[in-house]
């Protein structure tokens, strides 16, 4: 038995996806070259496996410990701290209005996804976004009306102005060479068209562990009853109860899984995927915005920002401090500890839900010369809903 694919499977955290799992983790977009349709109702959210945030050197090993909640200045993403109060009525807001948006045959998301790398020139440090991809999905609301999942590469990118100065100070490199995980890895300015995963006609339909669209319309709106279903310590896994192991050792792996699922900034990360993944009634949607600003180590942020540049507001974990170190080969510039948080960034005037990201909150390790709010990896949604035609991934490049 795979125990810990067995582990991740109850709890919702992703082995190295095929398109169609991180596809499945993350939306999207649209532009105006597509075909206009009917009823096009923009809102919903995105990101890998735990909510496709992949920190830099995961692979490494990490030391994570409890630290402060770190503030963030505005620029370039990232979010700046303001009083809890205010930013959980500026939440609660955006909730309302998410809870006025209307349902259709075709449910979609278009998500794109960056991990930031830091490329060390002789001309200056700048940090560049690589794993740079785009991944859109759509699914019929009952079964047999179809499903698919697409993706395609994008290029690397600058990741803020400051770091395209930069970037063309070295002399505007096509290729970047960069730490990943265990290895080095270059990225480069190339994109690649759209592919589809393994498409399905007789698809659709299922949502959240295999629910149905008439038991999505069923849950709860209520917050505490839904706090009580995704964040409360009983928490049975994205898929249901997993089944009893007989194997003590994996039952005790288990259990100490669970408890690390149940930090904050999972559940950060548990409310974005599940915001993204499945089309709940508005009035569902807004209630679970509410039971995650309600949770134990959730930050409410009057002022936001994604990496897109859209502004809002946003809930947030408590920071973690993280520690690499040179177990899995990571050079000398790559180690160290720094602190880190999950947002999930709302827009303030329509509820929709914009990113999820990882923003530095304490300097150090492969960030040492960056400032908090520098964003470690996202995934920005920037189109998700309901249609009512089949939907069909856009032609035009996000960048």
């Amino acid at each position: 038995m795979d125990e810990m694919r067995m582990i991740r499977d109850a709890y919702g955290e992703p082995a190295p996806p095929t398109m169609r799992e991180t596809s499945d983790a993350r939306a999207r977009m649209f532009g105006d070259e597509r075909t206009p349709r009917a009823r096009r109702v923009r809102f919903g959210w995105p990101v890998k496996g735990g909510l496709a945030l992949v920190a830099v050197g995961a692979a490494a090993a990490v030391a994570i410990s409890a630290a402060g909640p770190g503030a963030a200045p505005p620029g370039s993403g990232g979010s700046q701290a303001a009083p809890v109060d205010l930013g959980k009525r500026a939440v609660l807001a955006a909730a309302e209005q998410a809870a006025r948006q209307r349902t259709g045959e075709y449910w979609f998301s278009d998500v794109i996804h960056g991990q930031s790398y830091m490329i060390r020139a002789e001309t200056g440090a700048y940090a560049v976004v690589g794993a740079h991809s785009e991944f859109f999905r759509w699914a019929g609301a009952e079964p047999g009306m179809g499903e698919a999942f697409y993706g395609r590469d994008i290029p690397s990118r600058p990741l803020t102005p400051a770091d395209e100065a930069a970037w063309k100070e070295a002399g505007s490199p096509s290729k970047f060479r960069v730490w990943s995980n265990d290895h080095y890895y270059t990225y480069d300015l190339s994109k690649t068209s759209w592919e589809v995963d393994d498409p399905n006609p007789a698809g659709g339909g299922k949502w959240l562990g295999g629910r149905t669209i008439e038991e999505i319309q069923a849950l709860p709106t209520d917050a505490k009853a839904l706090g009580e279903m995704f964040f409360g310590e009983n928490w049975e896994g994205a898929n249901g109860r997993p089944p009893v192991q007989d194997d003590p050792a994996v039952r005790e792996a288990m259990k100490r899984r669970l408890a690390e699922m149940n930090q904050p900034r999972h559940k950060v990360l548990r409310a974005g995927r599940v915001l993204q993944d499945a089309p709940l009634p508005p009035d569902v949607r807004a209630g679970l915005m509410r039971a995650l600003a309600e949770q134990p180590g959730i930050t409410a942020i009057d002022e936001a920002v994604d990496p897109l540049g859209r502004e809002g507001v946003a809930l947030a974990s408590a920071s973690t401090s993280r520690t690499v170190t040179d177990e899995y080969g990571a050079p000398p510039e790559e180690q160290g500890r720094y602190g880190s948080r999950e947002e999930i960034v709302f827009d303030r005037d329509t509820g929709e839900v914009l990113a999820v990201q990882q923003v530095l909150t304490e300097p150090g390790g492969p960030y040492k010369d960056r400032e908090p709010g520098f964003v470690i990896n996202y995934s920005a949604i920037r189109d998700a809903g309901w249609t009512d035609s089949r939907p069909e991934p856009p032609a035009k490049a996000p960048f």
